[in-house]
């Protein structure tokens, strides 16, 4: 399984959302899944199975499939919540 994090331009905002992500599969004890980050327009719908967006560009992803919209890309709590329900609903949890 793959996810990937995008923002508007790839950098800053999709890397830190990246190592966020790493941190709460590593709390959950959740392995095999890669966690990568991506810019929007570079994203497509096979570069991952589940896409994590901030709400700001979300529209602008609907295309991608399985989008998980973030209200806060800063908020752990939310992240932590978003990802663990992701995880569940995959059977990874």
């Amino acid at each position: 399984m793959k996810i990937l994090a995008v923002c508007g331009s790839g950098l800053g905002t999709s890397f830190m959302v990246e190592m966020n992500i790493q941190q709460v599969l590593s709390e959950l004890g959740v392995t095999g899944v890669e966690v990568e980050h991506s810019d929007l327009s570079s994203a497509t719908p096979d570069s991952a199975d589940i896409f994590f967006l901030a709400k700001d560009i979300a529209e602008g992803g609907a295309h991608l499939g399985e989008v998980v919209v973030l209200d806060s890309i800063i908020d752990m709590d939310e992240l932590r919540d978003k990802v663990r329900e992701t995880m569940q609903k995959h059977g990874k949890l």
